[in-house]
């Protein structure tokens, strides 16, 4: 008789765990050097196969374009390896005031890591690289939606792994994707930590475990283009990021805003590059699509390419779409476009000056979105401190794509894909995240007056000794 699922699921998390507890006694007594060979391995063997994994990603899932994940596959190889080859996370990471308090870092032991169908074999690699490079070992709970692709990226990251000479069980998956079995490796006595990349109900669940968390909110970033910035160019690096991977990443605008003044120019601009403005009856089409009755956001549309999208709503549009643009003025539950869509669809709103556009802003993160990302175009430096200083977001990004800028891509932002929001989004942390956030300090605190003298100190003690014995001689 074929056990219940939910049981399967509940008993294979249980084991993974403790496999995975096993695993990290061995790996977290491993030096520096030792973890940098194996996440410098992982990355070159998962950069080699980004290509294969996107396409299996893309057709399992149906969400995006192969050709964005593979530059999302790239990015969380390569481009994260890039970022901490050089950083230095186990063992004495400082020494300070004076060398009398010292830094150690210390693995926080097994991580369970969920993963999203938006991003699902990208997550796997960039998860497994910041927790190996901090000496954790890590087990993914796919998406049901996904379990081809997360399970086959997963066994790619485990084998390099092991042939870079990490023990067995350093990297595992979860072979029957069920809420009850992602519980059950949240809450198992061997897991110390939980990173948490999901819908909200995941992401809530994890915080409700008994675990330490770090978990990601809703994005809904604006964009907004001051009148100091270049209208196309401005236009093209939203394009650029709304487009990519059509509209997945969290990071993303999710609306634009102007000054009444830009109106004409940016219609004129957009429809040239692809932006098409929607009459009111095809927008009240479109948002019949985006949500389901009880709020939550279809899956149907993630994802999915803007003239799919105005096919679904049964309405044509020129050859040249790329995108899908609303006009709106408002925002709150009862207004679809002032809220996320993963999908290249953008809110468009009109206000009579900059304080105006500060207050849309802050009204529309507020209502989804706080202490995500806002993006501003802007050549004025002013105008980019004033607004700095009131958008509640963690991260606010400038004249670049936001989903590239946020992300860290085209930014000096850490490269990851996990993004926190603070405790306004509900967050633990408002940093992307690293293998720094995947570490706790222990801290050695020397007496001011009677600290230890180092080596160093005692030879020069012991020479000065000597000088003044032939001195006196």
């Amino acid at each position: 008789m074929e056990l219940d699922k939910d049981l399967q699921a509940r008993q294979e998390a249980r084991e993974a765990a403790r496999r995975s507890e096993e695993a990290q006694k061995i790996l977290g007594s491993f030096p520096q050097e030792k973890l940098d060979a194996i996440v410098e391995h992982i990355a070159k063997c998962f950069h080699d196969i980004a290509p294969e994994l996107a396409e299996l990603a893309a057709k399992e899932t149906g969400f995006g374009n192969a050709k964005d994940k593979t530059l999302k596959n790239q990015f969380a190889s390569q481009g994260v390896y890039n970022a901490i080859k050089e950083m230095k996370t186990v063992g004495v990471l400082s020494k300070l005031k004076g060398e009398k308090l010292w830094e150690i870092g210390v693995p926080v032991g097994v991580i369970a890591a969920i993963v999203p169908s938006t991003n699902p074999t990208s997550t796997v690699c960039y998860k497994a690289l910041i927790a190996i490079k901090s000496g954790n070992t890590i087990v993914f709970s796919p998406h049901p939606k996904a379990l081809r692709c997360t399970l086959a990226a997963a066994r790619i990251v485990a084998e390099a792994a092991k042939e870079a000479g990490a023990p067995e069980h350093t990297v595992q998956c979860l072979s029957v994707p069920s809420l009850e079995g992602c519980k059950e490796l949240m809450s198992a006595p061997q897991t110390r930590l939980i990173l948490a990349t999901g819908g909200p109900a995941m992401v809530r669940a994890a915080y409700s475990s008994g675990k330490p968390a770090i978990g990601v909110g809703a994005g809904n970033g604006p964009a907004y283009i001051h009148p100091s910035a270049c209208m196309e160019e401005a236009l093209k690096k939203i394009l650029r990021s709304k487009t990519f991977d059509y509209g997945t990443v969290c990071a993303s605008e999710q609306s634009i805003i102007v000054e009444k003044g830009q109106e004409e120019e940016l219609r004129k601009v957009g429809s040239r590059l692809g932006f098409y403005f929607m009459e009111e009856a095809e927008a009240g089409a479109l948002a019949k699509l985006l949500f389901r009755p009880d709020g939550s956001l279809n899956p149907a549309i993630v994802g999915k390419c803007a003239k799919r999208l105005a096919q679904m709503a049964g309405f044509p549009v020129p050859e040249n779409t790329q995108v899908l643009v609303a006009r709106e003025q408002q925002a709150g539950p009862t207004r679809p476009y002032s809220m996320e869509k993963l999908c290249p669809v953008l809110a468009f709103f009109v206000m009579e000056s900059e304080q105006a556009v500060l207050q849309k802003a802050v009204e529309v993160l507020t209502h989804e979105g706080t202490g995500h990302t806002f993006a501003i175009h802007a050549q004025d430096a002013a105008v980019v401190e004033r607004f700095a200083l009131k958008i509640p977001v963690s991260r606010f990004v400038v004249n670049t794509p936001a989903a590239l800028g946020g992300i860290g891509a085209t930014t000096e932002l850490f490269p990851a894909l996990t993004l926190g929001c603070g405790a306004a989004g509900g967050s633990s942390t408002s940093n992307n995240i690293s293998p720094l956030d995947l570490i706790n300090l222990r801290r050695v605190a020397f007496d001011r007056e009677n600290c230890p003298e180092t080596p160093d100190e005692r030879l020069v003690e012991a020479l000065a000794a000597k000088i003044l014995e032939k001195m006196k001689g």
